[in-house]
């Protein structure tokens, strides 16, 4: 569609957005793995969220409330994937000499550091113009501090300048803590199945 292909088209022409990918890739397609393991962590835990502030902030006021459910259950899956890749980091990390692992340090401050930076630049070209680019860089601190804290290290950002709107927070859980009745037509839960173990008998009616 026409809107499809103009999304497309904004995505390719952003700088920052393209800036940003290059970033991470330059770093993820290296020989290190550790290194591998904290771009690939910054990314889940990190750059992942900014986009769906807006549509969050209208969930928290009874918009979108349907998108909303979809983009919880993605948040769940992705919070997963920075916590399980920052653990394997912090197992890889060890029996390392300490001079290793400062340089793995200062390599994943200074690598958050400048993809900050860029989505300091990003966060303004995404809600300037709704007004909202300040609240979203305290939930770029938050999220940067908790990418830190997946990998093992402690927080860069002070609480001052992490207070996310509580409304915000809420509208992000990944919790499968809420209610339905009987004619919802969404949820943010996953049900997961339960396996029987059948054999060939079980199948004569």
């Amino acid at each position: 569609t026409k809107e499809i292909d103009e999304a497309f088209r904004w995505s390719t022409e952003n700088v920052n957005l393209q800036k940003k990918a290059q970033i991470v890739m330059d770093y993820y397609q290296g020989d290190d793995p550790l290194k591998r393991k904290v771009a690939s962590t910054l990314l889940e835990s990190f750059l992942f969220y900014s986009g769906f502030y807006l549509p969050m902030y209208w969930s928290s006021r009874a918009k979108l409330t349907n998108t909303a459910d979809l983009i919880r259950l993605i948040i769940r899956d992705e919070a997963v994937h920075g916590y399980y890749i920052g653990y394997k980091f912090q197992k890889g990390l060890e029996g390392l000499s300490e001079e290793r692992k400062q340089e793995i340090k200062d390599y994943t401050f200074e690598l958050l550091f400048e993809l900050y930076e860029n989505e300091v630049q990003y966060t303004h070209d995404l809600y300037d113009s709704v007004g909202l680019a300040e609240d979203v860089k305290k939930f770029l601190h938050y999220n940067a501090n908790k990418a830190l804290m997946n990998l093992g290290y402690e927080a860069m950002f002070p609480a001052s300048v992490t207070d996310v709107n509580p409304a915000i927070l809420s509208a992000l859980s990944p919790n499968a803590d809420e209610n339905h009745d009987f004619f919802s037509g969404s949820g943010s839960s996953y049900v997961i199945g339960k396996a029987v173990n059948t054999e060939d008998d079980d199948w004569d009616f």
